[in-house]
């Protein structure tokens, strides 16, 4: 039987990693991303001919309301039914707290928190029986962060909006899970300078950045284990550790 994985911000980083393993494990793939069309594009054809799945790119951008009727429209114009939904695109602001618009404050929000909760709302009835959705939430989640405020107070939010949304999927038999990386190797922390990348390095105790392939297994883990629901899975190699 074909099975399908719908997965925001699937076309970069953390989500292309997953997307490349679900494809490998014959999931059929619905992938979203904010911009960049030509890039988008060239994942889907990657894809597609590396593993012989359908893939579809649907530009969607997170922090506009619209996005959501546009991705149900495309979903029940396709006739398809989602058996895994990763919830991975995100925001951030990293203006200083002193100088935080309430605009900018808004809009991370809505992105990170809002608009997954309000695109599951119409996703799940297109969902399957027995389905799976993950969250991506953070390690800044867990553990305070100087940097973005309000990144890490809406990556707690969605370690609690997993843990709450168990009551309501239950009825679907849906379950639901999150991740919680730490810092993974993707573009946007390769571009750190070396100094920042090495003091970050100096509180794991792993010494490294976590390998967005790696960190794809554990998604894939909670997608198709069962007797996974409503848990915060933290990957964080031993963050802080001394």
């Amino acid at each position: 039987m074909d099975k399908h994985a719908f997965i925001t911000g699937g076309t970069k980083g953390i989500g292309r990693a997953v997307a490349a393993l679900l494809a490998q494990s014959g999931y059929h793939l619905l992938l979203t991303y904010g911009k960049d069309d030509a890039a988008a594009q060239e994942v889907a054809a990657y894809l597609q001919a590396q593993y012989h799945v359908d893939v579809h790119v649907l530009r969607a951008d997170i922090s506009e309301r619209s996005a959501i009727d546009d991705i149900i429209r495309y979903i029940s114009a396709s006739s398809l039914k989602i058996d895994a939904a990763v919830f991975n695109a995100g925001l951030t602001c990293r203006e200083p707290f002193e100088s935080m618009a309430p605009e900018e404050w808004e809009r991370v929000f809505f992105a990170n928190v809002h608009f997954p909760v309000f695109l599951l709302q119409q996703l799940v009835k297109y969902m399957n029986i027995d389905g799976s959705i993950v969250f991506t939430g953070s390690l800044m989640g867990i553990e305070p962060h100087a940097m973005s405020l309000s990144y890490g107070v809406t990556k707690a939010a969605v370690h609690a909006l997993t843990k709450n949304l168990v009551k309501f999927l239950t009825p679907y038999r849906i379950r639901v899970n999150a991740v919680a990386p730490g810092f993974v190797n993707t573009d946007w922390q390769k571009n750190k300078p070396e100094a920042i990348r090495r003091s970050i390095e100096s509180k794991i105790a792993a010494g490294r950045f976590c390998d967005p392939d790696e960190l794809a297994v554990v998604y894939k883990m909670l997608i198709e284990n069962s007797y996974f629901n409503g848990e915060v899975v933290v990957v964080g190699g031993g963050y802080s550790y001394k």
